[in-house]
């Protein structure tokens, strides 16, 4: 199984974002990358960095305008505020009426929803490598390879069509799957991280040539919330080709399982011709972020059932936090995934 990764994603290191009305400091660290980075080294993994495939890939995905806006954004910022400042919003326009201000503290709130993608000097070049490293594994994908693994940092599957959220700025996997529909009539993406597909289901709700199922905690109680909900199953193009399985926060290993082989059957009905995978390692009972309780032979057991779709698969590296066993958790799915793809 081919493995992608470039040090440039790196570059993004938010310190601190607020949450529940306080600051603290962020989860989403380039430590994440690293341990994952390490434990493919010593499994005998071969990781290749991606080739550039430029911005034309982001931008079929994400709203152009956006995407301009993020390369200077932080040095805009640090112009404005200063270098101690936090390259957050401070307001937004509540509705999507009126026009993109120019100032950037203006802009900062049209184009992120919440305080959790605090911009840094690296953010930009980091969003954009991660956004490549999908685009490579889809890529090798459609040019005959049965599985790859992009390990992408920052993650992406909560960033919308326009606008950041959730630690996310680009929506890797909807790239990699937008990427694969250019060689495959029928693709399917499933969301296995713990927090809803928010981002995802938000590009591809009209989409009738790719199906999109999220395994998730009803997001009435738990975030990122508003989207995500089982009643909302895609229109146009898109209907009934979006499925969102709730889960119970404290799920069981099991229960995550038996909504696992749910989303399977849909990818089946579906006439899926290739996979993308969001691959979250946040279901782990022990993350920092936990909801439910996935350990690594569930993990594996998981890998096992996705790769007996027997299709071209990208797999699309999401959540997964410091906890104990993030390690231990991507060797079990990734080593799984490899064994029974071979």
């Amino acid at each position: 199984m081919k493995v992608f990764f470039d040090e440039r994603q790196l570059g993004h290191a938010p310190t601190h974002y607020f949450r529940r009305g306080a600051a603290m400091p962020h989860q989403e660290q380039p430590q994440r990358a690293e341990i994952l980075r390490d434990m493919l080294i010593g499994e005998g993994f071969e990781i290749t960095k991606p080739q550039d495939h430029g911005i034309a890939p982001i931008k079929a995905v994400h709203n152009p305008d956006y995407v301009d806006f993020l390369p200077d954004a932080h040095a805009r910022f640090v112009e404005s505020a200063g270098p101690d400042a936090l390259a957050i919003p401070t307001m937004h326009p509540g509705v999507r009426r009126g026009k993109e201000p120019k100032d950037i503290h203006g802009q900062l709130g049209w184009w992120m929803t919440d305080t959790s993608t605090p911009l840094t000097e690296g953010s930009w070049d980091a969003a954009y490598w991660s956004a490549q490293t999908a685009v490579e594994a889809a890529e090798t994908v459609a040019a005959g390879a049965r599985a790859t693994y992009a390990l992408c940092r920052p993650p992406g599957h909560h960033a919308m069509r326009d606008c950041s959220n959730g630690f996310c700025f680009f929506n890797n996997a909807c790239i990699a799957a937008h990427h694969l529909t250019q060689t495959y009539k029928k693709v399917a993406l499933i969301d296995v991280d713990v927090h809803t597909g928010n981002g995802s289901l938000d590009i591809l709700y009209e989409r009738g040539d790719i199906f999109f199922c999220s395994l998730h905690p009803d997001p009435a109680t738990y975030p990122t919330f508003y989207l995500g909900h089982a009643d909302e199953t895609g229109e146009g193009e898109g209907a009934g080709k979006s499925l969102n399985l709730l889960l119970e926060q404290g799920a069981s290993q099991d229960d995550v399982l038996a909504l696992l082989d749910k989303g399977i059957a849909a990818i089946r009905d579906f006439g899926a011709e290739a996979l993308v995978v969001s691959l979250g390692f946040d279901m782990a009972a022990d993350d920092p972020l936990a909801a439910v309780n996935v350990y690594p032979d569930g993990f594996a057991e998981m890998a096992r059932r996705l790769a007996a779709l027997n299709l071209p698969t990208a797999l699309v590296q999401e959540g997964g936090y410091l906890g104990p066993s993030l390690a231990d958790n991507a060797k079990a799915f990734l080593t799984t995934f490899r064994e029974a793809t071979a």
